[in-house]
C-alpha cells in the first residue's frame, strides 16, 4: 500500500489515499511526455474540492458574511496624491535653505578674511576698534536676521499652505465620515 500524491488523470479513484488497490493506478506521477496529448494540460497535483453544501453542516456554524455595497468613488482626489503637499515641502525646503545660507555663509565668509586677508581683519575701522572684531559682534545680529527671515518665509509662503492643506484634511475627513 503505498502513496501516491500525484495520481493519474485517468484514475478512477477520486482521492489519492484511498486504500483500495487500482489496477489502472500509475506507478509515476505524470506521464512521460510523449504519451500525452499536446492540447492536454498537467494535471492538477490534488483532487477538485467538492462543491460546498447549500445548507449548513453544522448549526453553529456560522454563516456567509454579507455581500459589501460596492464604495463610489471619491470626488475628490485623497489627501496623499495632493499636489498642495508638493509646494508645501517645496516652500519649507525654500525657508530653510535661506535661513541656513544666511547664518552660515556670513560665518564662513568671516572665516575665509580672517584666513586670507589678515591685514584686512587687522585694521581698524574707527579709532581703535579692529575690522576682525567688528564683524565678529555683527555675527549676532546676523543671526537674528536670519531667524526673522525664517520666521517671515514661514508667515508669507509655509503657514498658508499647511492651513490649506489642513483644511482640505478636515474636509476629506468628513467626507469620509458620511459615507
Amino acid at each position: 500500500m503505498s502513496f501516491d500524491p500525484y495520481p493519474s488523470p485517468r484514475d478512477p479513484s477520486p482521492f489519492p489515499w484511498d486504500p483500495s488497490p487500482s489496477p489502472r493506478r500509475n506507478p509515476y506521477p505524470h506521464p512521460p511526455a510523449s504519451a500525452r496529448p499536446a492540447h492536454e494540460p498537467f494535471p492538477a497535483p490534488f483532487p477538485p474540492t467538492p462543491p460546498s453544501p447549500s445548507y449548513a453542516a453544522h448549526p453553529r456554524q456560522p454563516s456567509a458574511p454579507p455581500a459589501q455595497e460596492p464604495r463610489r468613488t471619491p470626488l475628490h482626489p485623497p489627501l496623499g496624491h495632493h499636489s498642495d503637499l508638493r509646494h508645501l515641502r517645496s516652500a519649507y525646503r525654500w525657508q530653510r535653505r535661506t535661513a541656513t545660507l544666511t547664518a552660515l555663509g556670513y560665518f564662513v565668509l568671516f572665516l575665509v578674511l580672517s584666513a586670507f586677508a589678515p591685514s584686512f581683519m587687522t585694521g581698524t575701522v574707527t579709532g581703535e576698534i579692529p575690522t576682525g572684531l567688528l564683524l565678529a559682534l555683527l555675527q549676532v545680529p546676523v543671526t537674528w536676521l536670519a531667524i526673522a527671515m525664517y520666521e517671515g518665509t514661514a508667515r508669507r509662503r509655509v503657514d498658508p499652505l499647511a492651513d490649506l492643506i489642513r483644511r482640505q484634511a478636515a474636509l476629506d475627513a468628513k467626507r469620509e465620515a458620511t459615507r
